[in-house]
């Protein structure tokens, strides 16, 4: 199932990509701050939005929208204006579902909240490689987890207002017409070595002799494994990747269309314990050796599902409670802003905000007139 966005993902997207154990996000050299840290140096940190019971802070929706525009970037991408509308917008929501939160909710998000980080650590392999790319974000593993938990205790909440109830009926119809989405697709699991030919902070070309030299670094690398040295013990002294190198080489699980072509075809061409020739890509050059393959498999509704600790079942009820909060929510959450008096008080942002609502009015009246049934 595709992931929707929450400012959970957004905080942690950045780092999530398979790519980036390829692609290592790295620091500017001789700094350890955050850019929403340098931003807060420089102007203070006003308060973006008030209400009866909370505010909301300028460095609070920037530490939101750095993870986001970093993915964003790794892609080649820019983020649009009314992204960041969106992403305020969540953080009203929920501050405001907050304020009506019971004890019972906060005891179900924190369940949610655990199951989550569980899932995510498992998704980056290791402790180190997450911290690592939380840092790159200027956010600690500490701070990640009280935006989880505050996002899950509000999910929480807007469920028992909402009163959602899904039945196993209505959760097996809904497996029914997408059934396709359970395709657990072919599944690569690999060590690597690699030998970068740009630099990794810039990815500008190494100087030519720096890269003639690495390569016959990694052709007598091969030809050591070719002869019978441990690769993994290669990889961890050798390798100049961060993400895997500690890990003797091995790489997290990933599917086709996840890694750079000329990696992924090699990688998928392999039977197990097959060592691959060298193998050139945009990063430098590597060595890859098959650990395993995982054949695609159909998940059956009552099935668990790998590495996120719940069956397609508990999935598909999810998705039917999603499509029923989408229904509901807004008037509800519409008339929770107004009780509690929100009000976004950064001119610029207000204007934005007013900008959009208005262009999502002018969409919803122009998409009646073309259906008046609706």
């Amino acid at each position: 199932m595709k992931l929707k966005l929450s400012v959970f993902a957004a905080l942690i997207v950045g780092g999530i990509s398979a790519l980036a154990v390829t692609a290592p996000v790295v620091l500017p050299a001789g700094t350890n701050s955050s850019p929403e840290a340098t931003m807060k140096a420089l102007f203070g940190d006003p308060a973006i939005v008030k209400a009866k019971g909370f505010e909301i802070k300028q460095s609070e929706l920037d530490q939101v929208l750095t993870g986001a525009k970093a993915n964003a970037a790794s892609q080649g991408q820019t983020l649009p204006p009314e992204f960041t509308v969106a992403i305020l917008n969540q953080l009203i929501t929920i501050q405001v579902l907050l304020q009506n939160a019971t004890p019972a909710d906060h005891a179900a998000g924190a369940v949610e909240a655990e199951l989550q980080y569980t899932n995510l650590l498992k998704r980056f392999g290791s402790t180190e490689a997450f911290e690592r790319q939380l840092k790159a974000v200027g956010m600690t593993v500490d701070e990640l987890r009280a935006k989880a938990l505050q996002e899950s205790v509000a999910k929480a909440t807007l469920k028992r207002e909402l009163n959602i109830v899904v039945t196993d009926d209505q959760a097996k119809a809904f497996y029914a017409k997408h059934a396709a989405d359970f395709e657990q697709p072919e599944m690569a699991h690999v060590r690597h070595i690699l030998l970068m030919t740009v630099d990794p902070e810039t990815r500008m070309s190494l100087p030519t002799n720096t890269i003639a030299a690495k390569r016959k670094q990694i052709d007598d690398l091969l030809k050591q494994i070719r002869a019978g040295a441990d690769f993994a013990a290669l990889a961890g002294h050798y390798s100049e990747d961060p993400g895997s190198k500690e890990k003797g080489g091995e790489l997290p699980e990933f599917s086709h269309g996840q890694m750079v072509p000329e990696f992924e075809s090699t990688a998928f061409s392999l039977t197990n314990n097959q060592v691959s020739d060298v193998v050139t890509t945009q990063f430098g050059y590597h060595i890859i050796k098959m650990i395993d393959k995982t054949p695609a498999k159909q998940f059956a509704y009552t099935d668990p599902l790998p590495k996120i600790n719940k069956t397609v079942a508990e999935i598909c009820k999810t998705e039917v409670e999603t499509q029923k909060i989408k229904e509901l929510a807004p008037d509800y959450i519409k008339q929770q802003r107004q009780a509690q008096q929100v009000e976004i008080v950064d001119p610029a942002l207000k204007a934005l905000d007013e900008s959009v609502r208005a262009q999502a009015q002018t969409a919803d009246a122009k998409g009646a007139l073309a259906d008046p049934a609706k």
